[in-house]
């Protein structure tokens, strides 16, 4: 009997994840400790790039869970910020942020 395997786990043969940041877009949050919520450009485990968003420490060898998106992902995401955060004036978003805690 043949075993089909998933494309993803081809490349995992012993768990290991590989990453190659291909593009650095922007720092989104920094802490004290150094590390920082970045969106970039990854390719995991040999894959095609796609937008990341996850928090990685200083010398970007260790890093938190995160968010992969496509390029078509991303860009309804961004659409969707940009019109929240275009119709809400600024003193109201601060509002709604403390409304929510």
């Amino acid at each position: 009997m043949a075993i089909k395997q998933n494309p993803r786990q081809r490349n995992r043969s012993n768990d290991e994840v590989t990453f190659e940041l291909m593009e650095h877009i922007g720092v989104i949050e920094e802490r004290k400790d150094g590390w920082t919520k970045e969106v970039n450009i990854v390719a995991w485990n040999g894959g095609q790039g796609k937008i990341d968003i996850r928090d990685w420490d200083p010398s970007h060898e260790k890093m938190t869970k995160g968010i992969t998106l496509f390029e078509d992902t991303a860009e309804k995401l961004a659409e969707a910020l940009y019109e929240r955060y275009r119709q809400m004036p600024a003193a109201e978003r601060i509002e709604s942020i403390e409304g929510q805690a």
